[in-house]
């Protein structure tokens, strides 16, 4: 067995990780109790509830953006509806 070398030192200074000692890390999903995992938020994602949205980048003003970010949590569903609601009298050509 190899001999352990301390992570800190005499003045309690962390040591810099060798890329051996990197290479033995394990994912957390592995390693982690799973009650601790959901604390965390780290359980997968369920398959998404239609209607499937497709993941985008666009490009918005900087304004646009900060009023819908400034409502809170959601505020891309709500651009999303604000979207469908302007296609209903609006055509996109």
């Amino acid at each position: 067995m190899k001999k352990h070398i301390p992570l800190i030192d005499a003045e309690s200074e962390v040591r810099e990780l060798t890329a051996a000692e990197l290479r033995t890390f394990k994912p957390a999903r592995e390693v982690l109790p799973l009650s601790l995992q959901k604390s965390l938020g780290m359980r997968p994602r369920g398959p998404q509830k239609a209607p499937t949205k497709v993941s985008t980048t666009i490009r918005l003003s900087d304004d646009v953006v900060r009023v819908f970010r400034a409502t809170g949590d959601g505020w891309q569903t709500r651009v999303d509806a604000a979207l469908k609601d302007w296609l209903k009298t609006h055509s996109p050509a």
